[in-house]
């Protein structure tokens, strides 16, 4: 079991064409699937004081997520309007992150502290948390963040070089030499670890170390694609991390029958958590909302 931290962003999801409200947001998403998938998650972010803050709040604490460190202003929360159509997600427009736009988190002594004591933590760049990565690259184990579609060249240059994990968006449209590209970018902005370029129904690639890994999509109708790619993500990684905990190279005297180094193990590992990732990501689009807990509003 890992312990896992979503560091940044809340939101709700305001489905304008049922009147309802769902919890939501990259940095909580992860938090929220690691902690259904079994593991210790917890969640450190900025809340509003509006009933779409009381929401989200309650929604996650019901299920177990930790939520010590967090942070409450008076004003309003995230929230994103979003229409459904045949099953996809459309947004509409949002308030920019509400509160944590206004109030970006800024770590403590004490909150490096409870972050150095994670297995992985995962941010976004819509967390408004570009002015802590320094001390977040120093202080977390693991660092993940996503940068959906939205991240520039210049952007990307002065944030990956403190993170293990980059995870960005390229849609259906990119083709696989553009991708491979942006892959290679961030390699070279100093990326430490990982790239995750997820492809919406055209699945995955992934880089590890140099390696390139490409994963099918595990296609199922939908009823809500929201939260798609955060699972996927989430799944790879935490799957990807908890398997690397056993990865060793056997001494020469055991002989080698079956797998007995650790590049072989790690190669099967990147793939198993591929496939898991792609199952959980599909059954994750079975559910309304990012992870269901809607309220009319």
């Amino acid at each position: 079991m890992l312990r896992v931290l979503g560091l940044g962003d809340n939101v709700v999801d305001q489905y304008m064409h049922i009147q309802t409200m769902y919890p939501g947001g990259n940095a909580l998403n992860f938090a929220v699937y690691a902690g259904m998938m079994g593991h210790a998650a917890s969640y450190m972010g900025n809340f509003g004081d509006d009933e779409a803050a009381r929401h989200v709040y309650e929604s996650i604490t019901s299920m177990g997520i930790e939520v010590s460190r967090c942070r409450f202003y008076k004003g309003e929360n995230g929230a994103a309007k979003v229409e459904i159509v045949e099953g996809d997600r459309v947004f509409l427009g949002s308030n920019k992150g509400g509160i944590s736009n206004q109030h970006p988190l800024e770590l403590t002594n004490m909150d490096k502290s409870y972050i150095a004591d994670f297995d992985v933590v995962h941010t976004s760049i819509f967390s408004h948390i570009e002015s802590q990565l320094p001390i977040l690259g120093q202080t977390a184990s693991f660092l993940s963040m996503d940068f959906s579609n939205y991240a520039d060249k210049e952007y990307l240059r002065k944030t990956v070089p403190y993170l293990d994990c980059a995870c960005v968006s390229c849609g259906e449209e990119m083709s696989e030499e553009e991708i491979q590209a942006q892959i290679g970018d961030i390699f070279s902005y100093g990326c430490r670890h990982i790239v995750i370029a997820t492809r919406g129904a055209r699945g995955a690639v992934v880089c590890v170390d140099g390696k390139l890994y490409r994963q099918s999509p595990c296609l199922v109708k939908a009823v809500d694609t929201m939260g798609a790619g955060d699972s996927f993500i989430t799944c790879f990684l935490v799957s990807y991390l908890e398997g690397m905990k056993y990865a060793a190279d056997f001494p020469e005297s055991g002989g080698k029958l079956g797998i007995t180094r650790a590049e072989e193990y790690k190669d099967l590992t990147v793939k198993g958590s591929l496939y898991r990732a792609a199952v959980y990501s599909a059954r994750n689009c079975q559910k309304e909302g990012s992870f269901g807990c809607g309220r009319k509003f």
